[in-house]
């Protein structure tokens, strides 16, 4: 598995490496077969440490934790500790996802854009076009609403948009606001 430890205007000394290293691959190998890569990145906020790592698996999810303390070790271990419960809750569908899977997940290329939000929300607009301030690559996983809630989850991300292995066409699954999961698959609206 490839490493890339960091941290952001903080120091990250060779013996917190070889221990991220050590730990959070005996964490995944534990409940993960094939990981590819993982990214752990360490920063301040205030007075407390952070420490944020995502794992990518060769399946095409991803798992991510974050963990808070005074300590930077400290940090680590509750990241790692919150990972190794997601991974554990989802083990058994992590391995039968690779017994049904044959070939990895395959992705498409999209673009993502953020738009500029209005500062007076009086005042009518000049135009009805939004103005774009960032435009980038993302990627669209081909995969099924199973594994779209699942990645939903690992991930902690609000909402996902992948392309559905059933039918082909483009779905989406997000967290509602009563805490359930919502799935949009337009080709079911006629």
């Amino acid at each position: 598995m490839r490493y890339q430890i960091s941290g952001r205007q903080i120091d990250i000394g060779e013996a917190l490496t070889t221990h991220v290293k050590a730990e959070l691959g005996e964490t995944v190998e534990k409940y993960a077969q094939r990981p590819t890569d993982a990214v752990v990145i360490f920063s301040r906020n205030g007075h407390e440490l952070v420490c944020e790592a995502t794992i990518h698996l060769s399946t095409g999810l991803n798992a991510q934790a974050k963990g808070h303390a005074t300590e930077i070790y400290a940090a680590f271990e509750s990241c790692r500790e919150k990972m190794d419960k997601q991974l554990r809750r989802y083990k058994r569908r992590l391995r039968d996802h690779h017994r049904d899977r044959t070939a990895p997940v395959e992705f498409d290329g999209g673009s993502a854009y953020i738009l500029a939000a209005e500062e007076q929300e009086d005042a009518e607009p000049d135009t009805l076009t939004p103005m774009i301030i960032a435009e980038m690559e993302t990627k669209v996983p081909s995969i099924t609403v199973g594994e779209a809630v699942m990645q939903l989850e690992l991930a902690g991300q609000r909402m996902l948009v992948f392309r559905n292995e059933g039918h082909g066409g483009v779905n989406v699954v997000y967290r509602r606001d009563d805490g359930n999961i919502g799935w949009i698959d337009p080709r079911n609206s006629k």
